[in-house]
């Protein structure tokens, strides 16, 4: 670890996220010491960060540990956990298992709570995983691509709509949607896999709407989108991609948004209704 430096420790999952949340710290001049997830976490993370400690999924103790063997007073969750490690490839310690004992409930948000709960209480502050990245939310109107038709605007209406409520039972947060017909709602598959579903259902054209859950905690559970998403919905021919504004992350963004041009797929911001 680097000497003289604030330090920010990266409580890392899966995707490109953790690499951007660290690259970003850097050049704001901290030192980012990293806890990473084995079979979750891409390998290449150790590259851009001063420091790093691997543990696996469910391995709570261990991981506060290494938060605290590398002087770490604040932290940032950035990256997710594949919800299949539920099921399987999950190693709860004695710490872990006695939190999900003490949940009544396990959707995403009450476990993501409890965890950072969890880490606080070692004296480890937890940050919003969008320190730092407010130039990658999603801002207001069309961000690439041509302008969409009436029927697209609908379409989006009655996504935001539909997504807002599944994001409210911690369903997921995408829906995919054409001519009025919501054809896949996304779950444990992901945003892609929800996407490719929808667009085997719906064939070309159809519109993808992403947006925060109503009780989000966005200090660690931020929508992210890159740009494999925006390739597998022009696999499946999609027409646009809509995104709530300010508060859905663009990772890899002006690629994102050149792909976008290149391949006529509209992105576009969304204001959340008060």
């Amino acid at each position: 670890m680097v000497r003289g430096k604030r330090r920010i420790g990266l409580i890392a999952g899966n995707g490109r996220f953790p690499i951007i949340f660290a690259d970003t710290a850097r050049q704001q001049g901290l030192a980012v010491y990293a806890v990473a997830h084995r079979d979750e976490t891409l390998p290449e993370l150790a590259e851009h960060v001063d420091g790093i400690a691997w543990v696996r999924v469910g391995q709570l103790g261990k991981l506060i540990e290494a938060l605290k063997a590398g002087g770490v007073r604040e932290a940032a969750l950035a990256g997710g956990i594949r919800k299949t490690r539920l099921f399987e490839g999950a190693f709860p310690d004695r710490r872990a298992l006695g939190l999900m004992l003490r949940l009544k409930h396990r959707k995403d948000d009450q476990i993501l709570r409890a965890v950072a709960g969890e880490i606080e209480r070692e004296g480890i502050r937890i940050r919003p995983c969008t320190l730092f990245l407010d130039p990658l939310l999603a801002g207001e109107g069309v961000l690439a691509g041509p302008p969409l038709s009436a029927d697209e605007e609908e379409d989006i209406r009655l996504g935001f709509q539909t997504a807002k409520a599944i994001g409210e039972l911690d369903v997921g947060q995408c829906v995919v949607i054409k001519g009025g017909v919501v054809l896949a709602v996304e779950a444990v598959e992901g945003t892609d896999g929800a996407i490719r579903r929808g667009g085997e259902l719906g064939g070309p054209g159809v519109v993808v709407v992403k947006v925060s859950k109503p009780q989000q905690d966005l200090r660690f559970d931020v929508p992210t989108v890159g740009i494999q998403t925006l390739k597998t919905l022009h696999q499946v021919r999609g027409r646009a991609l809509a995104l709530e504004t300010g508060k859905t992350l663009l990772l890899d963004k002006e690629a994102l948004l050149r792909e976008a041009s290149r391949t006529g797929i509209t992105v576009v911001g969304v204001v959340s209704a008060k």
